[in-house]
């Protein structure tokens, strides 16, 4: 099976970003998810609530997050969409292997903030996975 065959990115659509995401933690592919990501773009860390810049930011950020072998479900719930920028809102969960060998288990309500590309992809401007539900 080619690549193109088994993985979903660019973002064509705002909603795009979520499986996007989601497969990029299901391969350990930290730069597949640093590319959705804005130059620009600010994370809210999901493990402590801390707020991250800039793609080098957010790759030292999450990193860690890749070494539990992370398995990630979002399901989007709403979208509002007008002139090149998105607020999509998802349900997520992320589940993997802690340290210690137990199960880490990470969940909530998030919205991303995407903007269209001069390409017509879509990018990743602000990323809060912890907004209240």
């Amino acid at each position: 099976m080619a690549a193109q065959d088994t993985f979903p990115g660019p973002a064509r659509t705002p909603e795009a970003i979520h499986a996007i995401l989601a497969d990029a933690f299901g391969r350990g592919d930290l730069d597949a998810l640093v590319d959705l990501y804005d130059e620009d773009a600010a994370l809210v860390v999901p493990t402590d609530g801390r707020i991250v810049r800039g793609r080098t930011e957010i790759r030292a950020a999450t990193a860690p997050v890749f070494a539990a072998s992370p398995r990630l479900t979002s399901v989007v719930e709403r979208k509002l969409e007008s002139d090149g920028l998105a607020l999509t809102q998802a349900r997520w969960e992320l589940v993997g292997t802690a340290a210690d060998g137990g199960q880490m288990r990470l969940s909530g309500h998030g919205a991303i903030v995407s903007r269209r590309r001069p390409d017509g992809t879509w990018g990743v401007v602000l990323d809060d996975p912890l907004t209240p539900s």
